[in-house]
């Protein structure tokens, strides 16, 4: 049996994508997981699918909701008694232009994206120093990093959760709590799958340097990584899991065509 057996991780958004994936990891190196979704059916059905019912607890809740963040958290303390670490996974979008965007999406954007992340963390940090201290990852965006058309709400959002994770990171310290941010690239989830027309998963390969959508469990692996002990003086770091989207400036796209055809 693994010597963190005893741990307990809290992942937000975890009936499906990043979220489960992430959830699969922790089980695999022996941490008890709470899965937290709003979708209360997919939250189910994710949870019977791991199998794993004395390790895994399932928490129907609406993230942008304090009173719900409150009873989940109390659910959680309830069950495990202790927390280790939170990833804070949970989000939502809004794809219109700015002047499409109405002020209730944005509003909805920066509670789920921005304000569940705020919730979550001030009720994870107390438990997390009871335990002696552990560490928090915030799912930031590609989105927070550049700006791109129809993502108004969703990439400022992502933006200032960036900055959060920084002012959690320097204020946290002292309870021996440590935060940092994973900032995906184009992901090969589902939703991906759905949205993403031919066209646009071929603009991305191009302008992607490794030239591939991520895969989920190369997400969930760097999210592990900086919960773990390896990850024991990394604290309010942003990475960015992309293949290198962030670091590719204008015209790869065309210079990497030009040496296909040397």
């Amino acid at each position: 049996m693994s010597s963190t057996h005893s741990k307990v991780v809290l992942v937000t958004g975890a009936a499906r994508g990043i979220g489960l994936a992430t959830a699969k990891r922790f089980l695999a190196d022996g941490w008890r997981v709470g899965l937290l979704d709003i979708d209360g059916a997919g939250l189910e059905g994710a949870v019977a699918e791991l199998a794993r019912p004395g390790e895994t607890l399932a928490l129907t809740c609406d993230i942008a909701d304090p009173r719900q963040v409150a009873a989940a958290f109390e659910q959680l303390a309830a069950r495990f008694g202790r927390l280790d670490a939170l990833v804070n996974n949970a989000g939502t979008a809004v794809f219109k232009p700015l002047l499409e965007t109405t002020y209730e999406e944005w509003q909805r954007v920066l509670a789920v994206n921005l304000s569940g992340p705020f919730l979550t963390t001030q009720l994870a940090a107390p438990l997390m120093a009871d335990a002696g201290g552990g560490a928090v990852v915030n799912i930031t965006s590609i989105s927070g990093l550049r700006a791109s058309t129809l993502r108004v709400a969703y990439g400022t959002s992502k933006a200032a959760l960036k900055h959060l994770t920084k002012q959690q990171a320097v204020e946290l310290s002292a309870l021996g709590t440590r935060v940092n941010a994973v900032a995906p690239g184009p992901v090969e989830t589902a939703m991906a799958r759905a949205v993403h027309s031919p066209e646009i998963r071929a603009d991305y390969r191009d302008a992607i340097p490794l030239g591939r959508y991520g895969l989920e469990e190369e997400l969930a692996e760097s999210i592990f990584f900086l919960c773990s002990e390896r990850a024991s003086y990394i604290t309010g770091q942003v990475l960015a899991v992309d293949g290198g989207f962030d670091a590719a400036g204008i015209g790869l796209a065309t210079l990497r065509g030009e040496r296909r055809n040397l």
